[in-house]
């Protein structure tokens, strides 16, 4: 008889990873030999979100060079709470409030200098780039992933940027797929 589980503990899974067999850590249940039945429920990845997130990408970058703060600026200036994983005097890495892996920090320059994405870097901002690589690094190291991580940089709204001050996303603690996106 197949074991019921709950949706929660699923959300993480891409369906091609439910098609395997698996072990759901922390809860004791090995379900390598059985059939997972699944809730009736729509993905979280569906056409939809991607929509909603287009939308918010192409919202966002309308504001892009206000030189508003940005929410980013808030979680520095302490304004917003975060679960800060790493800092020192220029580097900022907090957990990510819409996890997409086990493991998912965000890294940030704690002086955005008109780098709101990559695509506006210039020669003066390299020592600041070649740091928050360092960052992921340190961040990868402090989250046990160093063994496999990713770190992803989306540019402008057709990458689905949707914070205009520069950032980086360290993943890892699971399995990562090819071709991303």
């Amino acid at each position: 008889m197949a074991a019921l589980v709950p949706f929660s503990l699923l959300r993480n899974y891409s369906p091609f990873m439910l098609a395997r067999p698996f072990i759901v850590k922390g809860c004791n249940l090995n379900f390598s030999k059985s059939v997972l039945p699944l809730p009736c429920r729509r993905l979280p990845f569906s056409a939809r979100a991607t929509h909603d997130e287009q939308a918010a990408a192409k919202a966002a970058a309308a504001t892009a060079d206000s030189g508003a703060p940005t929410i980013f600026d808030k979680i520095i200036n302490k304004e917003i709470p975060s679960s800060i994983v790493y800092e020192d005097e220029k580097v900022l890495a907090f957990r990510d409030i819409n996890p997409q892996a086990p493991v998912h920090v965000l890294v940030i320059p704690k002086v955005r200098d008109g780098l709101t994405e990559l695509a506006k870097a210039e020669a003066r901002h390299g020592e600041i780039l070649g740091q928050l690589l360092y960052a992921a690094r340190i961040v990868a190291e402090k989250e046990g992933i160093l063994d496999g991580f990713r770190v992803v940089l989306n540019s402008g709204p057709s990458a689905c940027q949707s914070v205009y001050h520069l950032h980086l996303h360290v993943l890892g603690g699971r399995q990562m797929n090819w071709p991303p996106g």
